[in-house]
């Protein structure tokens, strides 16, 4: 992390970052199998409830936020963009160790990233055209490159080479945490000075992000009558959000042309980056949490 830590070796581009991205989707779909989509028919009312649950918190916090927040336009459109991003794939693993439903937590996290790939663009679209003009069919079409085909080719490569793919898959997530540590590293280089111009309010915006996330998702589904290992699940599939996607559609040429000032285009993917930094910590916290205390009908 020298590029944190004094700027002396150069982070990588937009480029290198949609590679990663790409990479952490194909790794996605390496391990999805046709089991994981009958799961949707299997748990209709969790599934739906938990993505409408994603796409309607999160957005509608992450505006609120920008808007009491004052926030410059780069930060702004940043953070609204990462709010109406799907689910990460790290909220497995804090599901699991959080004893909550695993299975609803795989599901939502594929069925959020295949509803993402039109509800992002016309999200922020919607929600952050009150800070600068955004162009939602270039963001479908970085959605359908960086996320559908890489998923897709994923899913067909387990289907068709089961015994090949099965190893690799093994190690994806291990892939995945990398390859995001390498695109928050180089997007915190690259954007060093102005997030410690903005530090004080940046920080708090998007801390107040996920912690909307994360305690919205489980008031609601605890409304919504869900068991226990449900509202876990839920919380922290709203909670955790795919933070390299963000980054790296907030990185592209096109996303950056958008404004007015080079300034704020450099700004707009930090948001994501920070975001990908505080998800984890206080995923884990809950999942610490949580797996002292069984769920209901749990021994």
């Amino acid at each position: 992390f020298l590029w944190v830590a004094d700027g002396s070796v150069k982070p990588f581009g937009q480029s290198m970052i949609a590679v990663l991205l790409g990479i952490i989707m194909l790794g996605m779909g390496l391990t999805l199998s046709v089991e994981d989509f009958r799961r949707v028919l299997a748990m209709p009312g969790p599934v739906i409830a938990g993505v409408v649950l994603q796409f309607t918190i999160m957005p509608l916090a992450g505006i609120a936020i920008a808007t009491l927040s004052a926030l410059p336009a780069g930060l702004a459109v940043g953070l609204v963009l990462v709010a109406c991003c799907p689910g990460g794939t790290a909220s497995n693993v804090v599901a699991f160790l959080a004893r909550a439903n695993l299975a609803l937590s795989v599901t939502m996290t594929m069925a959020s990233t295949l509803v993402a790939i039109a509800l992002t663009p016309l999200l922020t679209g919607w929600l952050a055209g009150v800070f600068v003009e955004v162009d939602r069919w270039n963001l479908f079409r970085e959605m359908v490159t960086v996320v559908l085909i890489p998923v897709v080719a994923g899913v067909l490569l387990n289907r068709l080479f089961p015994r090949a793919v099965e190893p690799i898959a093994r190690f994806s997530p291990l892939v995945s945490i990398v390859a995001v540590i390498l695109i928050v590293a180089a997007i915190i280089a690259k954007s060093k000075a102005l997030i410690i111009e903005h530090a004080g309010v940046l920080l708090l915006a998007v801390l107040l992000l996920h912690l909307a996330g994360f305690g919205l998702g489980y008031l609601l589904a605890r409304l919504l009558k869900l068991r226990e290992q449900d509202r876990r699940t839920i919380s922290i599939e709203v909670g955790m959000q795919n933070s390299g996607l963000g980054s790296s559609l907030a990185s592209t040429p096109a996303f950056a042309s958008q404004f007015a000032q080079p300034m704020q285009a450099a700004l707009a993917p930090v948001p994501s980056a920070i975001s990908s930094i505080y998800h984890v910590v206080i995923g884990s916290l809950l999942a610490a949490y949580w797996r002292r205390r069984a769920p209901e009908g749990e021994e």
